[in-house]
């Protein structure tokens, strides 16, 4: 039998998916990376299970993520996914989605590249946490609430040191895979 995180909600195929193919792998995309963080900052307060079943849904939303477009985008093109259905219509995150694409801009100008900005926090090598069962993953750590802080810095919203551990997890910057899944990287 197979053996995944414990986290993993085997009833949808799209939680089965994110966990098989995405989450904790090594992610060095900006485009990518840009997307998983919105994505983080929409789940404050919700189930990451919601966010997924309505990823393609933002996509469509926000231009396939292509920061150049969102960031060009005025508040009536906001105010008006207010009206869509298919998306979390919470007129802060999406107004975020607007300032953290502005924010993702400038770090590129700044620092080369979103990739490097972040990985730089874990000096470019993933930090394998050696979890045997997911409940004992941390929610947060120093270092999330360092790249919390440095992101605000840059102007990022919605990103607190427990959604930017979340993300760190997701984009494999941290290893939290459960050390018996057939998924850990380090395996």
């Amino acid at each position: 039998m197979t053996k995944r995180c414990g986290w993993v909600k085997m009833n949808n195929p799209l939680y089965v998916a994110y966990h098989d193919e995405e989450w904790g792998r090594p992610l060095h995309d900006d485009w990518k990376l840009f997307e998983l963080l919105c994505m983080e900052t929409y789940q404050a307060g919700l189930s990451w299970e919601t966010i997924l079943n309505k990823r393609q849904a933002f996509r469509e939303a926000f231009h396939f993520y292509d920061a150049q477009k969102i960031a060009q985008m005025t508040d009536a093109d906001l105010d008006g996914l207010l009206d869509n259905p298919d998306i979390i219509r919470n007129k802060m995150k999406l107004y975020a989605t607007r300032a953290n694409a502005q924010a993702f801009l400038a770090v590129q100008k700044q620092f080369g590249s979103f990739n490097d900005f972040v990985w730089s926090f874990v000096d470019f090598k993933t930090i394998d946490n050696q979890i045997t069962n997911y409940k004992e993953a941390p929610t947060k750590t120093e270092l999330s609430e360092s790249m919390s802080k440095a992101l605000k810095k840059q102007g990022f919203k919605f990103v607190g040191p427990v959604c930017v551990y979340s993300f760190m997890q997701a984009a494999g910057l941290v290893n939290d895979h459960e050390t018996s899944c057939e998924w850990n990287p380090k395996k």
